[in-house]
């Protein structure tokens, strides 16, 4: 097992299935030592359920943090296989960008953003940290709250 594999299993964390794409588009492209990870949302919760709805109306900062903590599982996920199946191989998360669900006068995506930013620092420690955009939408895919992508370099 590696060292990445054997923290995500001291934090409690299974990596799912990656997500599918759910329309005319591939989950990553490589290009170098650079890896384009497609938008996605969370992973299902424990109890198999998915956060939906608008921060700022139906959810609570709180309840965005985890949901963008869940798209962070799903990020993980989709990683593993843009490195080639060895998340040992990822050398730093270089970008994230954040897509929150939003009511028109929420305005605390970074907030709930830090959900998946915290998870890949716990995760990768200083190759985790990354920059990142993290903006409000008026509407998701399937009324998720969040739907992040992100660009990864990783070991040729």
């Amino acid at each position: 097992m590696g060292v990445v594999e054997d923290k995500l299993k001291k934090l409690g964390i299974t990596l799912p299935r990656p997500p599918s794409p759910v329309a005319t588009y591939v989950p990553a492209v490589r290009t170098g030592n650079l890896v384009y990870l497609a938008g996605c949302g969370p992973a299902p919760r424990a109890d198999g359920s998915i956060p939906k709805g608008k921060l700022g109306k139906d959810l609570t900062i709180e309840q965005g943090y985890e949901a963008a903590r869940l798209t962070g599982i799903n990020l993980l996920a989709r990683m593993k296989d843009g490195a080639g199946g060895d998340l040992d191989r990822v050398k730093r998360v270089v970008k994230l960008l954040s897509m929150v669900n939003s009511a028109p006068d929420f305005n605390q995506q970074p907030k709930v953003a830090n959900g998946c930013s915290d998870l890949l620092v716990e995760v990768f420690g200083d190759k985790g940290k990354h920059a990142r955009s993290a903006v409000g939408m008026a509407a998701l895919p399937n009324d998720i709250p969040i739907e992040i992508e992100a660009i990864i370099e990783v070991e040729a």
